[in-house]
């Protein structure tokens, strides 16, 4: 049996940091779930956007963000499932992605380039953060 090695401080630091990002897709994903976008600041066209959203959407998105998130705490409990939870979350990224540039109407005030684009680098990061962390027997 191979004993794991020693975490690298840049772990704790990847995971923690990564769980406060990852937290903040989960805040708005479930306040959007629960209806609570008013209390956000929302406008009625931009809760009327949301509330549009087909099932097959809000699907891809829960993966995204809970992929994403529970990613995080395992790479933070060292467990090697970080890794599949990441790749789950860009299976989700992807159905996202595909949702607001193809098919959705995305309100002008809603559309963010530089947020996309730091979603992307910052989950694909993750993943290959975690996929290396678990080469070097780091996660178990």
């Amino acid at each position: 049996m191979n004993e794991a090695a020693k975490a690298p401080w840049h772990l704790w630091l990847v995971g923690g940091v990564s769980l406060l990002w990852n937290a903040v897709g989960i805040f708005s994903y479930t306040m959007t779930e629960l209806g609570k976008l008013d209390a956000l600041g929302m406008t009625p066209d931009q809760i009327a956007y949301f509330d549009s959203f087909p099932s097959w959407a809000i699907a891809v998105w829960a993966l995204g963000v809970w992929g994403a998130f529970f990613g995080s705490v395992l790479l933070l409990m060292r467990s090697r499932f970080a890794v599949h939870c990441f790749a789950i979350a860009i299976l989700g990224l992807i159905g996202t992605t595909y949702f607001q540039n193809v098919v959705a109407d995305v309100p002008a005030d809603l559309q963010s380039a530089g947020l996309d684009m730091a979603i992307w680098v910052i989950t694909l990061f993750l993943l290959w953060y975690a996929w290396t962390m678990h080469k070097r027997s780091v996660l178990r």
